[in-house]
């Protein structure tokens, strides 16, 4: 697959917007943010993990603000907030959802600036949790980034940890 059909094509003129571009590598600052999860703990005593997966995600579109445009294919494309810390303290809640996906997840920012926060997992799954429900947003970041700025509805994590 080239770098060209990475992405749809309105999602990518998004993500160049934003600042994006193939090969991007911002991995000193990863490494911080990095840092930052894994040194945090919750009052209930829960930290972050932070594996490979999270770090070439937050390496690659870690800083970035992306704004969704136009109709989405099936709702309203959402906007995303590459930020890492904006889930520092939702330690507990993405144990909690782990522990339901049988996953450990590490916050990799937000949707619509606060409205659900983004969470990836050790495969590079990505997770939503915002206040309606748990949604599984792809099996990838580039699949989730596709999935919310194209406006494709997520799948509700049920309660026994699948998604549908």
């Amino acid at each position: 697959m080239t770098e060209a059909a990475r992405f749809p094509a309105g999602v990518e003129t998004a993500l160049r917007e934003a600042g994006w571009a193939p090969g991007r590598d911002e991995t000193p600052r990863a490494r911080m943010w990095g840092l930052a999860l894994a040194s945090h703990a919750s009052p209930s005593g829960h930290q972050h993990t932070v594996g490979p997966a999270a770090l070439a995600a937050f390496a690659e579109f870690g800083g970035l603000t992306v704004r969704a445009g136009g109709d989405g294919a099936e709702v309203a494309g959402v906007g995303i907030v590459f930020d890492p810390l904006r889930g520092l303290h939702a330690a507990s809640t993405l144990a909690e959802l782990g522990e339901l996906v049988r996953a450990r997840l590490t916050p990799l920012g937000e949707q619509d600036d606060g409205a659900g926060l983004l969470a990836v997992d050790d495969q590079g799954r990505v997770f939503v949790v915002d206040h309606t429900a748990d949604w599984y947003a792809g099996a990838s970041v580039d699949e989730a980034i596709a999935t919310l700025l194209g406006g494709r509805r997520p799948a509700r994590v049920l309660d026994d940890g699948t998604w549908a």
